[in-house]
């Protein structure tokens, strides 16, 4: 039989090959022996990672759109058969595979823990298998990223933070995702122009040193700036001499009567000091409402230091440190799976147990820590669950993704945290336990699997 591209509604499916070979050498097994049954695989941190006291959920978006979009276009069927030896039967059952399956998440904002399942995927096993790899990359990168820009968030104390990372960050998509991301947790803007015009951000920039050195001088410089953005000029005042340029600045306000929104920005050097330098300057001169911002190889602990200090900075621009989650480029993500059929199932792995079957997180009003239970138990008292259905049949729930919402609930959760795990050193992170119900499947399971596995002694 003949194969197409395949489609949905006229537009092309995408997405089959952003899988590993071992997910689809299983995939092909199924299908070709005909096991079809559903299979829950719960995606879930094990350990956060030094100095987070807790993770914001994100990435949930692209994983969304991923799974609507998934399926096999047939030079990738044909590239299949060639190079990996796939009969002609795998290829047709590959050449239909959509993914119809449910996925309940923890949605996007929330504070999340380690432990606590943020996306359980329920689906036939190949489905459920194959699109593993590319929602664990997702979830991974952009929760690490929203948990750094949040720790700066933190640290700023009230300041405005500015996403400075997409020069910096490992590839395009990449530097997309770290803009929506930061603006989840509060960034007001960001310099990549592509993100802002795709998510509805405000775009924010200056110019560069190169920019100043083109013209035969500083005032040259900054007075063809300002008259082509009079009404968003900020000066970059470090090329040359910090107080000398905060000085034509001022010089070049004058002479052009400029009013609003107007800055300085410091690049380099010893920010605090500079900043009470400027800040003295431009008061001196009556313009008091001319902003400080300070950029340049910024983290939540430089940022930390400086409010701590009182630097009179009134905004920052942060980039690489936060964009590659520096301190922290990765979590120790899993992919398990925890039921299938109606068989509740787990490793018994030394360091790797996780609790069988399909969860439910509970979390109550108290900074006592979260609950995770069996999905189908009710809520405790007081307590609300975090993992809601968005994708039912293969199909969302709801409408497309709101950041204004997103970063609500990540307002109220920032609320919610005790001040120890807000702490961006040393943190403890709030308690995550197990419901009786779950820690009786644990045992029970566990228990059945250490009998039918247990250790024969060795001949």
């Amino acid at each position: 039989m003949g194969r197409e591209a395949s489609h949905c509604g006229g537009s092309a499916r995408r997405g089959g090959l952003l899988t590993d070979l071992y997910e689809l050498n299983m995939a092909a097994i199924y299908l070709r022996r005909g096991i079809v049954g559903p299979a829950t695989f719960s995606l879930f941190v094990r350990e956060l990672p030094p100095n987070r006291g807790f993770l914001v959920a994100a990435g949930l978006e692209d994983c969304l759109a991923f799974l609507e979009g998934f399926g096999f276009a047939a030079d990738e069927l044909e590239w299949f058969g060639v190079t990996l030896g796939l009969d002609e039967a795998t290829l047709e059952a590959l050449a239909g595979l959509r993914f119809g399956g449910d996925v309940w998440a923890v949605p996007e904002g929330r504070v999340v823990l380690a432990g606590e399942p943020l996306l359980e995927v329920t689906a036939p096993v190949a489905e459920a298998q194959l699109v593993e790899t590319a929602l664990l990359n997702e979830i991974t990168f952009q929760t690490a990223v929203a948990a750094k820009a949040a720790r700066c968030r933190i640290a700023a104390k009230g300041a405005e933070l500015v996403d400075f990372a997409f020069r910096r960050t490992q590839g395009v998509d990449a530097a997309m995702a770290v803009a929506r991301v930061s603006a989840m947790v509060g960034f007001v803007a960001t310099s990549n122009v592509a993100a802002a015009r795709r998510y509805g951000l405000a775009a924010a920039g200056t110019m560069a040193h190169s920019f100043i050195e083109v013209f035969p001088d500083e005032h040259a410089a900054f007075r063809a700036f300002a008259e082509t953005f009079p009404a968003r000029s900020t000066f970059l005042v470090d090329t040359y001499d910090t107080a000398g340029g905060v000085r034509t600045a001022i010089d070049v306000i004058a002479e052009l009567g400029l009013r609003e929104r107007l800055g300085v920005r410091l690049d380099s050097g010893d920010l605090a000091a500079l900043a009470v330098t400027a800040r003295r300057l431009l008061d001196q001169a009556g313009l008091r409402q001319v902003r400080i911002f300070a950029s340049g190889g910024l983290d939540e602990h430089e940022i930390a230091r400086l409010v701590e200090v009182g630097a009179p900075i009134d905004a920052y621009g942060v980039g690489t440190r936060v964009g590659v989650s520096a301190d922290a480029p990765y979590l120790d993500t899993a992919y398990k799976l925890v039921q299938f059929g109606s068989r509740p199932v787990m490793k018994l792995s030394p360091g790797k147990v996780s609790p069988p079957g399909p969860k439910q997180v509970f979390r109550g009003p108290s900074q006592d820590g979260d609950l995770v239970g069996v999905r189908d138990e009710p809520a405790p008292a007081g307590s609300a669950p975090l993992l809601e259905p968005v994708l039912l049949g293969g199909r969302r729930t709801g409408g497309g993704a709101d950041l204004a919402a997103a970063r609500a609930r990540f307002e109220a959760d920032l609320a919610w945290l005790p001040e120890a795990a807000l702490a961006l050193r040393d943190p403890e992170p709030p308690r995550v336990r197990l419901s009786q119900r779950l820690a009786r499947l644990c045992d029970q399971v566990q228990a059945e699997l250490s009998g039918r596995y247990s250790s024969a002694p060795w001949p």
